[in-house]
This record gives structure tokens, sequence and C-alpha cells, in this order.
């Protein structure tokens, strides 16, 4: 599916209205250009799935691990080389604990995914407005 959106406030909507589906477990691959904004669609599936906390990006950390009645792990893969390095850092043990995982920059690690992750393209059109494709593996 496509989507347009005209402002970080309706990317983050969009976000929202999306992870309030999404089962546990769920792995959310993102793509898109530095600031096209993966990360304020990330902040939308927190709110989707209850999450009252403040979603930065992990691009120092890797990982950001949010809590509350649903548990969301946010990664950044911009600083990893390849999928070991992700390996490295435990992602099978993320993988097991249920948690819905979203991945930004997931170009760099798609040798760690299983093939039943959900991709999220987010192509930015002008300085506010993007275009947002989610579909099964694939499909962007």
């Amino acid at each position: 599916m496509d989507y347009i959106t005209h402002s970080e406030a309706e990317t983050e909507a969009l976000g929202a209205r999306f992870a309030a589906g999404l089962s546990d477990g769920a792995v959310v691959a993102l793509y898109g250009d530095l600031g096209a904004g993966k990360t304020a669609f990330v902040r939308g599936m927190a709110r989707g799935m209850g999450l009252d906390v403040r979603v930065s990006s992990p691009t120092f950390t890797i990982v950001n691990e949010y809590t509350g009645p649903r548990e969301l792990c946010h990664f950044d893969m911009y600083r990893l080389e390849g999928a070991d390095e992700l390996f490295d850092i435990g992602w099978e043990d993320y993988l097991r604990r249920g948690a819905v995982c979203a991945v930004e920059w997931s170009e760099r690690v798609e040798e760690a995914f299983e093939g039943d992750e959900i991709r999220v393209r987010i192509e930015k059109l002008d300085d506010n407005a993007r275009r947002i494709t989610i579909g099964g593996q694939g499909t962007c």
C-alpha cells in the first residue's frame, strides 16, 4: 500500500495506525534516505502500541528498547557494516523476546531477516511530503 503524508505529524499518525494492528514479534524493516522520516514513523509506532515514551534515533546506541503494555525494540543499522554485527549484539535474542522490532537502514542487514518482515519504504517528495510504501517481503 502507498500512502502520502504531508507533515511529520501525519507520518507519525500513519505509524500509529500501522502499529496498532501489529502482532508481537513482528519485524518492521524501514528503508529511506537520511531525513526521510523513519524515526518519525517509529515514534508513531510506539504511540500506536500504547507506549508513552520519548522515541529518538538509536544511531549511536544501535538499539533503544521501549516497554509498557507492549515492547518495541528500535534498531538503527546506519553504523553497522553488515548482518554479522547485528547478530553480535544479540539479534536472535531480540526476536525470541517477542518484541516488535523496528529496524532503520535495513538494507545494511537484509541477510538477518527471515523473510516474514514487513517492509516500510519512506521516500521524500519535498521538504514535508513523503510517500510511504508498506508491504510484505520483497514488495518495496
